[in-house]
């Protein structure tokens, strides 16, 4: 385990900004050929379509695409373009989908696609995007990305489907809170990886460990990213605190604390995540603190690094490994920074 308060290094601080400038061509073809989809969908759907096909995202899954398959940054390699344009139209087909069952009025500053066009529209224009992503994956010589890119879709939707069917459910183990995490948010990070490396052409060994290292780093986002409800400062991730809580998401943290409150406590709790009582959300936010549990969940994350870090080392003398050895040091300082 490295010691979670080690600080960023002058080189990797250099790095982080050199990576980004190297990876702007790469991004920017993405872009192109994401808009260039929309006159592929029928013309009465062309305008939800456009506006679903979001161009301000973070993209994170076409990064690691880019830089697990990463051989010269002069050259933009066409095929991990049309993976990146895949796996993010999978991506923006769940967020669709997640912001219907959260009943989510924005995303990114702007209507969601349920709230401008409707929750039935916005089902249905979910269906289309994940369609378009698998004819994309149709158009690579080889149907081992289609078949990837299609069981890594099943995955996702199940991994949506667990987690629905539990929220509420103040009883989940960490096992199951895990294993939602590993199909819905780890899982497109490790085929973006795996899928990435094995495009390039890099050897079986590479490309496994890139799959794996995907896999770990995506866990260790998602845990961040249920922490940042509890944990972040609100006007930094742009959402109200505690979210996570009055809608009855069990996450990382309240799983903790709830198998560590005294017994009155723990029925409190249980009872906040089911709806039966109204969340005292600053309460158990405090509670939260009191009890050491943002340190605790911190290192999980930090962890789920190293296990992502140690797949790649044995390849790290290869650019690509290197660069996603970078990469990891984006979130590991964002998770110090909390």
């Amino acid at each position: 385990m490295q010691d979670a308060t080690q600080p960023q290094t002058a080189e990797t601080a250099k790095q982080l900004p050199e990576l980004f400038a190297l990876l702007q061509p790469h991004l920017q073809a993405l872009d192109e050929f994401m808009l260039r989809q929309i006159a592929e969908f029928e013309p009465e759907i062309r305008e939800q379509a456009a506006y679903s096909i979001d161009t301000e995202g973070k993209r994170i899954r076409p990064s690691l695409i880019f830089f697990s398959g990463w051989q010269k940054s002069d050259e933009v390699n066409p095929d991990l373009v049309r993976l990146a344009a895949v796996v993010e139209t999978v991506h923006l087909a769940t967020l669709v989908h997640d912001d219907i069952m959260d009943e989510a009025d924005i995303r990114r500053n702007r209507a969601t696609v349920a709230r401008k066009y409707s929750n039935a529209t916005a089902v249905l224009l979910g269906d289309a995007l994940f369609s378009h992503a698998v004819y994309l994956a149709t158009r690579f010589p080889t149907n081992e990305v289609c078949r990837n890119i299609a069981e890594s879709t099943r995955k996702v939707c199940t991994g949506e489907i667990l987690q629905t069917m539990q929220r509420g459910d103040p009883d989940i183990s960490m096992e199951t809170y895990l294993r939602v995490i590993d199909l819905k948010t780890a899982e497109l990070f490790r085929v973006a990886c795996f899928l990435g490396a094995r495009l390039a052409g890099f050897s079986s060994e590479y490309v496994q460990a890139s799959g794996a290292f995907g896999r770990h780093l995506g866990i260790a986002y998602q845990i961040y990213d249920d922490m940042t409800d509890l944990f972040g400062a609100q006007e930094k991730i742009g959402k109200t605190l505690g979210t996570d809580i009055a809608t009855g998401k069990p996450t990382m943290p309240l799983i903790l604390m709830r198998d560590r409150l005294p017994a009155k406590e723990a029925q409190a709790l249980r009872e906040t995540i089911n709806g039966t009582i109204e969340a005292d959300v600053p309460y158990w936010l405090d509670r939260l603190r009191e009890m050491g549990i943002f340190e605790e969940v911190r290192q999980a994350i930090f962890d789920e690094i190293e296990k992502a870090r140690s797949a790649i080392a044995p390849h790290r003398s290869a650019t690509a490994a290197s660069y996603l050895q970078t990469i990891s040091e984006l979130l590991w300082n964002q998770v110090k920074a909390l």
